[in-house]
């Protein structure tokens, strides 16, 4: 008899341990997928917020020369020795645009042997010290003034200096040959390379010095690398003349 009330007294009480289970099985767990899915919502939302905020941005006045400079700016430039003659000589071709047009302040250092090119008063372009520097520069890697001015002149023109033993570890005669290769017989390779990418190039002993825009130089620098490879001047004239005929219809 007490077996049986035993069993009794289980089979009542596991009812109320078998819901108490069920409801444990039953509980609602949050899946790791629906929080990442809220958190991507989230930086959605914070991303486009981001991204309307950015359309919103103030619009400030451009600030004059005066106020963004203040004290007087001074740019040196150092002036090799085989440039002192052909500095002399064009002395006044290069003074007069950066004085007259670029209202700033020039002079040749004799002590230091440097160009120097200051700021004043009536300086109103802030950009226009960084433009004479560049003048100055080409000139001294001995480019002509007329070509030289093109960089006050105009805005995407730029400058780009790289050794022949860049591209390919040369010495002696093969360096030699190489940059006979560049220039070519009376300089008919380096005229026909300037005329069709529109650059201006100086062989100055290893070093090839590129004046103009982006794109161009980019084209004149390829021919000039394929050159040095040891490519031959037709093929090279071939590749150029394709790439920028591509770049004609481009534009």
């Amino acid at each position: 008899m007490e077996v049986d009330i035993s069993v009794k007294e289980r089979a009542a009480a596991s009812p109320g341990i078998d819901s108490q289970n069920a409801n444990e099985e039953f509980k609602s767990v949050k899946s790791k997928k629906s929080n990442s899915k809220r958190k991507r919502k989230l930086e959605d939302g914070q991303m486009e917020t981001e991204v309307h905020g950015a359309a919103k941005r103030p619009e400030f006045p451009p600030i004059s020369g005066d106020k963004l400079v203040g004290s007087d700016d001074m740019r040196k430039i150092a002036v090799p020795s085989h440039r002192y003659t052909p500095l002399k000589e064009n002395w006044l071709k290069i003074y007069t645009p950066i004085v007259e047009h670029l209202q700033l302040q020039i002079r040749f250092n004799l002590k230091t042997r440097n160009v120097e090119i200051k700021t004043c008063k009536e300086t109103h372009d802030i950009s226009s010290l960084t433009k004479a520097t560049d003048f100055v520069k080409a000139f001294l890697l001995g480019f002509q003034v007329e070509d030289a001015l093109a960089l006050i002149r105009l805005d995407d023109l730029f400058l780009e200096t790289f050794d022949v033993t860049d591209v390919k570890p040369l010495k002696g005669d093969h360096l030699s040959r190489a940059i006979g290769r560049i220039a070519g017989k009376g300089g008919k390779t380096k005229f026909t390379i300037e005329n069709v990418t529109r650059t201006r190039i100086v062989l100055a002993d290893a070093k090839v010095h590129l004046l103009g825009s982006f794109q161009n130089i980019k084209m004149a620098r390829t021919a000039i690398c394929n050159l040095i490879l040891g490519s031959p001047p037709s093929k090279v004239y071939g590749n150029i003349r394709a790439v920028a005929s591509r770049a004609a219809e481009r534009f």
